[in-house]
């Protein structure tokens, strides 16, 4: 019996924890959740796309949201610099999309202050509809994209690449930097030994 009361006491506990686990799962930033988008997640566009238009909620005035396309060859597409129409639809223009499936990913701050960062993905196919450009986003006036890739890039680099790149090289200057200062030190104890002795 005292065995049987022993193992209430952790069920019952795991028991609430799974409770609040499941009330206090949702995310503190859903009022900033993607309500719509052109092209949307997981749907099939004709090819030509020139601007993408997401819809949230009321964002925060004086940001720039951030949006980068990748192709379905994996290279950045350009993106132009997005702006913020009726206080929650972001629109940018971007290089006309070509065949294939793409990613978008973006970060937004909505109008308290919170950060959204999310992506999906979008097929750009052959006999697909026309995706329609939200009429918040229609009149011109949106940033071109940059030109090339260079939009994307760093140092001729694509942006993840170059960061792998940076990362590795600041690693191996800093263990550099390690290995010469217990060098230096080790010669510095060699030589007060032998002036000692």
């Amino acid at each position: 019996m005292r065995g049987l009361r022993l193992l209430r006491a952790p069920a019952a506990l795991l028991g609430c924890l799974c409770v609040l686990l499941l009330l206090g799962g949702t995310p503190a930033y859903a009022h900033t959740a993607l309500k719509d988008a052109t092209p949307g997640p997981g749907a099939k566009v004709a090819p030509g796309i020139d601007v993408v238009a997401l819809t949230f909620g009321r964002l925060k005035s004086g940001t720039t949201p951030k949006i980068s396309l990748t192709g379905p060859d994996g290279n950045t597409v350009p993106v132009g610099e997005p702006v913020v129409a009726d206080d929650s639809v972001v629109c940018a223009a971007v290089t006309p999309l070509r065949a294939g499936i793409s990613s978008l990913s973006y970060t937004v701050i909505s109008a308290d202050g919170d950060t959204q960062s999310s992506a999906f993905q979008f097929e750009v196919a052959d006999g697909a509809e026309n995706a329609a450009t939200p009429s918040a986003c229609r009149g011109g006036g949106l940033p071109a994209p940059g030109a090339g890739a260079e939009s994307g890039t760093i140092v001729g680099l694509g942006h993840t690449t170059a960061l792998v790149v940076f990362s590795v090289v600041g690693v191996v200057l800093a263990g550099g930097g390690v290995l010469a200062a217990r060098t230096m030190r080790r010669a510095r104890l060699t030589g007060r030994r032998g002036t000692a002795a």
